[in-house]
C-alpha cells in the first residue's frame, strides 16, 4: 500500500555530530520589519466567490483609533498582503474607569472565509488547533498585548466578548512584526512582458518568502516544518529569486544529520524544541535528497558540500534499490510508503519507479563530480537496475511514462519550468501530451 501512512516508532536515529554542528553554524539571521492595516474591511457572502465570501472597503486604516467597540461589536483589518510575524494591540478603555476585565478574541485568517465563518463549524481531518484564534482576559487598562505566537494571514478580526456596561474599548495601533530571511534586496525583477505571468511571480516569490525563515518551512502557518519534497521545489525557485544558498546548504545539512542507524534520511524534520526527525519515511523524499545536492551542486559551485554530502545521497539510491524485485520493478506492499499526490486511490508504485530512474541520473552526475567509480557502474546499468520496467509497465497498464527535461518558461528566471510529459498508450492508441507545470514556492502542482 504506497500510499499507507508509514511511521516505525523504533526506528533509531545516528546523529552525524559533525553536520548538526554545520547546519547550525548556517542558521539565517531573521529579517524583520513593521507592517500595518491598510483598510478596515467587512465579509460579504457571495456565491460566485472563493469560499462563498469575498472583503469589501468598510473604512480607512487611519478610523481604527476612533472606532469605539463595546460588547459584541468588532472590526476587521486588511493588512493588504499575506504577512507572517506577530502582532502587536495597544488597547484604551472609553467611558468610565474600567470595572471588570476585557474580553476580547483575536481571529487571523489568510482567506475571508476564516474570519466570516466561526471556527466552531470546523469538521476537518486536520487538527483545529491549525486555526488562527486566540481570546485573552485583559484586567488592567490602557494595555499593549503582544501576542508573541508567529501567524500567518491578511485579515485580523478583533472582536469585543464582553466589557462591563461602564466602559467600551478602542484600538489605538496594530501592528504586525513580518520575518523572514529572505533578502528583498536581493530579489532579481521579473522581465515578463505578460502581466498576468508577473502578478503570478509575484505571488509565489512572496509565497517563498514567507517560507523562508530559519529553513524552508513547508507552510509558515501548517506545519512549520522542513519536508524534503518542499525543499527540492524551494531551493529551485531560491536559486533564481532570493539567491540564499546558504539555507538551502543548511537544510541539506540537516537532513544528513539525523540518518536512522542503516542511513535512511526522514522526509521531514521537526525544528523545535530541538531538532527532531520524524518517523515517517517516504521512498520518494529521501531520493529527493540526490536530486536538491545535484541542483544545489550546480547551482553553487560548491564542491566541499557535495563531497561532504555524497556518500549520504549515494546511501539514499542504495536503500532505494533495495525494494527492487526481480524484475527490477519497485515493490508495492504494505510495508512502505511514496508521497508523490494526496489522493488516496492514486497507486504510487509507477511513479515511484520514474523517481528512482530520475534519481539514480542525478546520482550519476553526483558521483562523477565526486570522481566515485560508482558513476561507471549507474551509468553501464550493472548491479540492480530499474531501467527495464519500464517496458513491462507498457505491457501491463497499456501506459509509458516519459518525462523530458525542462523546458523555460516565457519571461522568466529558469525557476519557472514547464515539463513537458507524454504518455503514449499502445500501438492503436494516440499518443497525447500534457504540460505538468510547478508553483516553485509551494507542494502544489498543477497538470494542466
Amino acid at each position: 500500500m504506497s500510499q499507507a501512512v508509514q511511521q516505525q516508532a523504533k526506528v533509531t536515529i545516528k546523529p552525524n555530530e559533525s553536520f548538526v554542528a554545520r547546519a547550525e553554524s548556517l542558521t539565517p539571521q531573521l529579517l524583520y520589519r513593521e507592517c500595518f492595516p491598510t483598510r478596515l474591511t467587512r465579509v460579504v457572502h457571495d456565491e460566485r466567490a472563493t469560499h462563498s465570501w469575498r472583503v469589501e472597503a468598510a473604512g480607512e486604516a487611519g478610523e481604527l483609533p476612533s472606532l469605539v467597540l463595546g460588547k459584541g461589536d468588532q472590526v476587521i483589518l486588511d493588512f493588504g498582503d499575506h504577512t507572517v510575524g506577530s502582532l502587536t494591540l495597544r488597547i484604551k478603555p472609553v467611558g468610565s474607569p474600567p470595572d471588570a476585565p476585557l474580553y476580547l478574541k483575536v481571529t487571523l485568517g489568510e482567506m475571508p472565509v476564516e474570519v466570516a465563518e466561526p471556527f466552531e463549524r470546523y469538521d476537518g481531518w486536520l487538527s483545529r488547533s491549525w486555526l488562527q484564534e486566540e481570546a485573552f482576559h485583559i484586567d488592567v487598562l490602557p494595555h499593549t498585548l503582544v501576542m508573541e505566537r508567529r501567524y500567518s494571514f491578511r485579515y485580523v478580526k478583533l472582536e469585543v466578548l464582553d466589557t462591563s456596561v461602564k466602559y467600551k474599548v478602542a484600538f489605538e495601533e496594530v501592528i504586525c512584526t513580518a520575518v523572514t530571511s529572505a533578502d528583498a534586496a536581493l530579489l532579481a525583477p521579473c522581465n515578463s512582458a505578460d502581466p498576468d505571468l508577473r502578478r503570478i511571480d509575484a505571488v509565489s516569490v512572496k509565497t517563498l518568502e514567507d517560507c523562508m525563515q530559519e529553513v524552508f518551512e513547508d507552510g509558515p502557518k501548517r506545519d512549520r516544518r522542513l519536508w524534503l519534497g518542499d525543499l527540492r521545489l524551494q531551493a529551485l525557485a531560491n536559486y533564481e529569486t532570493f539567491q540564499n544558498n546558504n539555507l538551502v546548504k543548511r537544510c541539506l545539512y540537516l537532513f544528513a544529520a539525523y540518518p536512522t542507524e542503516e542511513g535512511l534520511i526522514t522526509a521531514n524534520l521537526f525544528m523545535k524544541p530541538t531538532v527532531i526527525a520524524d518517523n515517517t519515511y517516504l521512498y520518494d523524499y529521501s531520493l529527493f535528497f540526490v536530486s536538491t545536492l545535484l541542483d544545489y551542486t550546480e547551482a553553487s559551485g560548491d564542491m566541499d558540500t557535495l563531497l561532504e554530502l555524497w556518500p549520504t545521497a549515494r546511501r539514499q539510491i542504495e536503500l532505494a534499490l533495495d525494494r527492487l524485485d526481480d524484475r527490477s520493478v519497485v515493490r508495492d506492499d504494505p510495508s512502505w510508503w511514496a508521497f508523490v499526490d494526496w489522493h488516496q486511490d492514486l497507486n504510487k508504485q509507477a511513479p515511484a519507479q520514474g523517481i528512482l530512474i530520475y534519481s539514480m541520473k542525478a546520482a550519476q552526475r553526483l558521483a562523477e563530480l565526486a570522481c566515485d567509480a560508482y558513476a561507471t557502474e549507474l551509468a553501464s546499468g550493472s548491479g540492480r537496475s530499474p531501467r527495464r520496467p519500464f517496458g513491462i509497465c507498457g505491457t501491463r497498464s497499456g501506459v509509458i511514462l516519459s518525462v523530458a527535461r525542462p523546458a523555460r518558461f516565457p519571461g522568466r528566471r529558469k525557476s519557472g519550468w514547464c515539463w513537458p510529459v507524454s504518455l503514449t498508450g499502445s500501438r492503436e492508441a494516440p499518443s497525447w501530451s500534457a504540460y505538468f507545470t510547478r508553483n516553485r514556492t509551494s507542494r502544489r502542482r498543477h497538470l494542466i
